[in-house]
């Protein structure tokens, strides 16, 4: 049977940015307040995109990519809803604005401000899930991307869907697709992937057309990762033939391109809310600071329409992955070891940290580990990029702090420093030497975590009451360190390659020569 062909949702006060006149602050920053001698943000005039955990890393990336595009090519249908996850911070900040902030671009020469209009309002699904699924079914939108963090995509230790993490969405799925089961009212979600494929079957009920999901979360394969996971969710909710339908359009109308990601964007201060407001006349609570720098390498797999990103510099390519697993490894694995390490020094900045020249040798040393598992992509001197990015770290202007890049730890460790790992147990030439760069990148985790645990602190991360246990229950720091690297789902089976106790063993030892104690 077919379920009813729309989702119910309230009508918007306004058409793009869900907000009533009266919700208008004239202190705060609007696309009627900047100033002359800024160029005019983009006035979207309709939504083509929605975008999953918006946080300040999409309006620094991505809504600038999509602002540049519109700019270059005059197309302004790719207007952003934003959706935020966690709470309504960003929704508060921005809808007064009508969607518009400040993208403070900082250097060591110093901060060049500009307005980004691309992002029409921000949602949140505790109160307008409705709003939500019915944005993600109109025809209109041709494009959902999404960065909701490694934690955001709901996976178990082994990979695959934590489907009681999800549960809610899925029955509220199951409900929606029955005819029987149907409800007037729409159910609040709870998940993004949930939100995710709830809004796919709505879009499938409301007539079909096709979309895009682009994935722009540091996971390998992010958007195979993705597709996967819908899939589950869909076979989870609806088994058998209750779910043929929605599986054979997801099949035949969406596609899950992978894409690769790269912008520095530290937290905002006070002091740059308060620098910007002096600039601009208006205060701007939805202010987000970034580095010069913006990379985007987008899979050329595209359902339907999309903006006109290669004019924002982004590439466009048959293949992300050599990209991305360069980005993963190099990128990302140096700036987590020089989160713990640096924490564990004492550095409240990962500019502080790089600045150490043995911290800044470890991170070295992890890359020297990486490249010798990549396949560079075209036109990249790996050795020469790598260098690049400590430099990049090293930009005091950032600010990005050592416990933000240390957060989550669990779900960055598989992907930044396992896939090294792994590949260099499996490398026979190497012999049965252990990658030193890696060991100490694990050293610097662990022992990172053991020192939250024994000063009572709570360790940011998803596993946080498992990794608590896991130390309390070993005996002393040498057991709690074993314990933690053989940790379920932190690093990849490497029984074939190697020895987990002779690894174990050189991350103990790593410890006590090359972390900082605090």
């Amino acid at each position: 049977m077919t379920a009813p062909t729309a989702t119910p949702t309230p009508p918007a006060p306004d058409a793009l940015s869900g907000a009533a006149p009266d919700d208008r602050d004239d202190t705060r920053l609007h696309r009627d307040t900047v100033p002359s001698d800024l160029p005019a943000p983009v006035r979207p005039t309709q939504v083509g995109i929605v975008h999953l955990g918006i946080g300040a890393f999409h309006r620094a990336h991505q809504a600038v990519a999509t602002e540049d595009a519109a700019l270059a090519t005059g197309d302004t249908r790719w207007g952003i809803l934003g959706v935020t996850q966690r709470s309504a911070s960003v929704r508060d900040q921005l809808r007064p604005q009508g969607g518009v902030y400040t993208v403070l671009t900082v250097g060591p020469e110093g901060g060049s401000p500009r307005v980004v209009g691309s992002v029409t309002d921000v949602a949140w699904p505790a109160e307008e899930t409705p709003r939500i699924l019915a944005a993600l079914a109109t025809p209109t939108t041709h494009v959902v991307t999404l960065t909701i963090t490694e934690k955001g995509y709901s996976r178990g230790a082994g990979g695959g869907l934590d489907v009681e993490a999800v549960r809610r969405d899925l029955d509220a799925l199951a409900r929606e697709e029955d005819v029987a089961g149907y409800r007037e009212e729409v159910e609040t979600a709870t998940s993004a992937v949930g939100l995710l494929v709830r809004g796919l079957a709505a879009r499938r009920r409301a007539g079909g057309a096709p979309l895009t999901v682009l994935s722009c979360d540091n996971l390998a394969d992010n958007g195979r990762v993705l597709a996967a996971l819908v899939r589950e969710a869909v076979d989870t909710a609806l088994p058998g033939v209750e779910g043929d339908d929605l599986r054979a359009w997801l099949a035949a109308s969406v596609t899950f391109p992978c894409s690769m990601v790269d912008r520095i964007v530290p937290a905002t201060t006070p002091a740059q809310r308060d620098e910007v407001e002096t600039l601009l006349g208006a205060r701007d609570e939805g202010l987000v600071v970034a580095e010069p720098f913006l990379q985007w390498v987008i899979e050329d797999r595209f359902a339907g329409p999309r903006p006109a990103w290669e004019q924002a510099g982004a590439t466009f390519t048959h293949d992300v992955a050599p990209y991305e697993r360069a980005k993963l490894r190099l990128l990302n694995g140096a700036h987590s070891l020089l989160a713990y390490a640096g924490s564990l020094a004492g550095y409240a900045t990962i500019a502080e940290a790089v600045a150490d020249p043995a911290l800044a040798a470890q991170a070295r040393a992890l890359q020297a580990d990486a490249i010798a598992t990549l396949e560079a992509p075209d036109g990249i001197d790996l050795a020469a990029y790598a260098d690049e990015l400590l430099e990049r770290f090293a930009n005091p202007a950032t600010g990005h702090t050592t416990r933000q890049v240390a957060m989550d730890g669990t779900q960055k460790i598989p992907f930044r420093w396992g896939g090294t790992l792994a590949d260099r147990l499996a490398d026979r030439s190497a012999g049965d030497a252990l990658p030193q760069g890696v060991v100490a990148a694990l050293a610097a985790w662990a022992a990172f975590v053991v020192a939250e645990v024994r000063a009572g602190r709570a360790v940011d991360d998803p596993r946080a009451e498992e990794l608590r246990s896991v130390v309390e229950a070993a005996d002393g720091d040498a057991a709690a360190v074993r314990a933690l690297v053989r940790l379920p789902g932190l690093l990849p089976d490497v029984a074939d390659a190697g020895s987990l106790d002779a690894l174990a063993d050189a991350v103990v030892t790593a410890v006590g020569t090359v972390v900082s104690a605090p």
